[in-house]
């Protein structure tokens, strides 16, 4: 009953803040999951199982999340998996974000997310792929691949734009030319 009523307040907060996406780095983190650690000498927090950690409108899944403090403030949020999944609504009525990786490093006061080893994004107009992507979450800049290394290669597919079809009224008839 614990459980249920946890998923029903994240579900709620999720929807509710999905909406706020300019604030998104003033709302809370939310953390679900299935064991949970803090280390106040090392101010460090440690989640493990089916992690579920959502602030605003970014929503991030993975196997295992470590949360660094500094001052009592979060800093910085590790995420590992196979492979960890982000998701954010980057402003209201566009098509969410989507990105994946085995590590992730979550920087909420720099609205930074950092994907590394096996890292993809994919947003409305393409695919980013690499070992390294830097996302800024305020303004849904997506940056790839590392400028210390020239062997490792960054694979972008863009998308043509879907044509918008004319209303029926105005596409010509069948048979007539």
């Amino acid at each position: 009953m614990r459980g249920s009523r946890c998923c029903l307040l994240l579900l709620a907060l999720y929807s509710a803040g999905a909406c706020a996406l300019e604030s998104d780095s003033d709302q809370p983190i939310i953390i679900d999951s299935d064991t949970a650690t803090y280390d106040d000498v090392k101010a460090i927090s440690t989640y493990t199982g089916n992690v579920i950690s959502i602030q605003g409108s970014i929503r991030v899944n993975s196997d295992k999340l470590v949360v660094y403090f500094i001052d009592g403030e979060a800093d910085k949020l590790v995420f590992t998996g196979n492979l960890a999944k982000f998701k954010q609504t980057p402003h209201e009525g566009a098509k969410d974000i989507v990105g994946e990786a085995l590590t992730g490093e979550h920087y909420p006061k720099k609205n930074l997310l950092i994907l590394i080893d096996k890292a993809t994004v994919w947003r409305e107009n393409g695919v980013y792929s690499s070992d390294f992507i830097e996302y800024d979450l305020k303004t849904s800049l997506v940056k790839a691949g590392e400028k210390e290394s020239t062997n490792k290669r960054v694979h972008v597919i863009l998308q043509p734009k879907e044509k918008e079809q004319p209303p029926a009224a105005e596409q010509p008839a069948k048979g007539s030319k």
